[in-house]
């Protein structure tokens, strides 16, 4: 059954030849429109992530529906209200096109999410996307970042506003999933903070161009700073990720092999204009 081909399977977690025993916890963004692909990015996780894991969060809106994912899948629910004390309401950042208000809310919610996780260490994943093949994030004194070949160009305008300088963009950050240490996170707030006079998520919103549809990323600002700080301590990989207009349900054991001889995820988006098209292959190969 195509519901067993993500499930967890105790005793099956990749082995990590150093750094394997750093636990981390997990967050996941999700709103109801996610419930499709939500249950299938849990297992995926569990599957083939190369780490311990302390905890699962999974922060939305006051949702029953995702409170019974949750439930069923021994994860935390935390609402969105306790993360950060604006709301999406509070984000004004739309055109007559286009309304990325949600879209920026559920990136400053994934920066906040350090207040509230246990670990030094966390891992924000997309409520979209699907691990199909291992993943580590900390191995041999470095941290992994996954990447992508494109960008969009207003993400660095954004960065530069913030920071002062221009992102190294090495390649691009932004690729559905990331690693985050509160450590560092951090210092990059207080950085922004420190030069913008006023509270990081206010800062970031007040650096963007309402006028461009992608005018911010998380992503790319964190990993940018993090290589920034010294190249030598990170590792680059191609993502390898895959953009599907189905559902995960729809996908048979023997296409999620298949895919995974040469993508490293799947994403499902419902999103128009979120990425360049349907079934395309995101990212170049290293």
């Amino acid at each position: 059954m195509a519901n067993n081909l993500i499930s967890e399977q105790k005793g099956a977690e990749p082995k990590l030849p150093s750094g394997k025993g750093i636990r981390i916890d997990v967050v996941i963004p999700a709103i109801d429109k996610d419930l499709d692909t939500l249950p299938y990015v849990i297992d995926s996780v569990r599957k083939y992530v190369a780490h311990p894991i302390g905890r699962i969060y999974v922060v939305a809106p006051d949702s029953n529906r995702i409170k019974d994912v949750c439930m069923r899948k021994d994860c935390t629910f935390i609402h969105e209200a306790r993360v950060l004390p604006i709301r999406k309401h509070h984000i004004v950042y739309h055109s007559k096109r286009w309304e990325r208000s949600g879209w920026l809310y559920q990136q400053l919610l994934k920066l906040g999410s350090s207040s509230f996780v246990g670990q030094r260490y966390y891992l924000v994943m997309d409520a979209d996307t699907i691990l199909i093949r291992p993943h580590r994030f900390l191995a041999n004194g470095k941290q992994t970042f996954y990447c992508r070949s494109w960008s969009q160009p207003e993400y660095f305008v954004t960065y530069r506003k913030l920071m002062g300088k221009r992102a190294a963009r090495p390649r691009s950050f932004v690729t559905h999933y990331m690693m985050f240490d509160k450590t560092k996170l951090k210092t990059l707030k207080d950085n922004i903070e420190n030069r913008h006079g006023k509270i990081w998520y206010k800062a970031i919103i007040g650096s963007i161009n309402r006028t461009k549809q992608f005018g911010f990323s998380e992503y790319e600002t964190y990993g940018n700073y993090v290589y920034s700080g010294g190249s030598n301590q990170v590792l680059l990989k191609s993502a390898q990720n895959k953009s599907l207009s189905n559902s995960p349900a729809k996908l048979s054991e023997s296409n999620i092999k298949k895919l995974a001889q040469k993508y490293r995820s799947l994403s499902f988006h419902k999103r128009k204009g979120y990425v360049r098209g349907v079934e395309n292959n995101e990212d170049g190969h290293l």
